[in-house]
């Protein structure tokens, strides 16, 4: 018999999750611009570690999707979406979550439509963007499993903007009139959108 007698009831354990929210690179900084490798191994902890912690930076951030590039690892990963409406762009469709490993881009049809966009890695600016109004992505999620979905809209606009960072493209590069380029509070003055 203990001579030690707890002086409470023991307690289910404690769980603990961490998170880890990483540092967003900023245009100018020459890993923006590599393009990224292929996954090759799925379902490890590494790739749940970096999906782990690109979710924790995108939702820290609000951000509408993140590309692995924008946090300093040069592999084709991205993630978007929330399922739920996104502050920085209050009057944009709702996205499911994704995270997709090796995307494939293919656009339906040659129309294209201009819309505002901003990114992480460019903060405070907005420019107008053309992007093709439909498209089907493939690729796998990090068990390896295929995804295969056709999208267009908002969804296909954050999709081709993601997609872009791994291959080394920011979205100012897209931009087709610098007219239309600028800083939030200077193209929107009193309007309350959210800063990059």
């Amino acid at each position: 018999m203990s001579r030690y007698r707890a002086s409470r009831p023991l307690r289910a354990p404690i769980k603990i999750s961490f998170v880890a929210i990483r540092n967003v690179l900023r245009m100018g900084d020459p890993r923006l611009l590599q393009v990224s490798e292929a996954v090759h191994e799925f379902d490890t902890p590494r790739l749940h570690e970096l999906i782990g912690d690109m979710q924790d930076t995108m939702a820290h951030l609000n951000g509408a999707g993140l590309a692995a590039p924008q946090i300093g690892i040069a592999l084709r990963v991205v993630i978007f979406g929330t399922g739920a409406p996104n502050p920085r762009y209050p009057d944009a469709e709702i996205v499911p979550y994704t995270a997709l490993v090796n995307p494939v881009l293919t656009p339906i049809g040659e129309a294209t439509e201009n819309g505002w966009e901003g990114c992480l890695s460019v903060p405070g600016m907005r420019g107008l963007v053309p992007r093709y109004q439909q498209l089907r992505y493939q690729g796998v999620d990090p068990l390896g499993q295929p995804i295969e979905r056709q999208v267009s809209g908002f969804h296909a606009r954050v999709v081709q903007h993601e997609v872009d960072h791994l291959d080394g493209i920011l979205y100012p590069m897209r931009i087709t009139d610098l007219r239309q380029f600028g800083f939030v509070e200077e193209l929107f003055p009193g309007q309350q959108l959210q800063d990059d």
